[in-house]
């Protein structure tokens, strides 16, 4: 398995700021994946090529869902979801 194949191997709480970034909670690098343990819509700055900073807002996301996406950031604004966990 290469590092973009493997699962996560770590996961923290992904607490939606408008300035603070996941990377310095999880060491400098952006997240697998996102878990979403209240649904909601949720705001994030996606991470890669072309991507970089750029704000998505998933809408009506379900409870109980993983979103297999690399992102910098969750932030407060227009994120409603509620209990997310960072995976890496």
């Amino acid at each position: 398995m290469t590092a973009k194949t493997r699962p996560g191997e770590n996961a923290i709480a992904a607490k939606p700021s408008d300035t603070v970034g996941i990377f310095a909670t999880i060491g400098g690098g952006p997240t697998r994946a996102l878990y979403v343990g209240s649904g909601g819509d949720i705001s994030v700055e996606m991470f890669g090529p072309g991507l970089a900073d750029q704000t998505v807002v998933f809408i009506a996301v379900l409870t109980g869902t993983i979103l297999p996406i690399a992102i910098t950031r969750v932030n407060a604004t227009l994120t409603t979801a509620s209990s997310l966990t960072a995976i890496w």
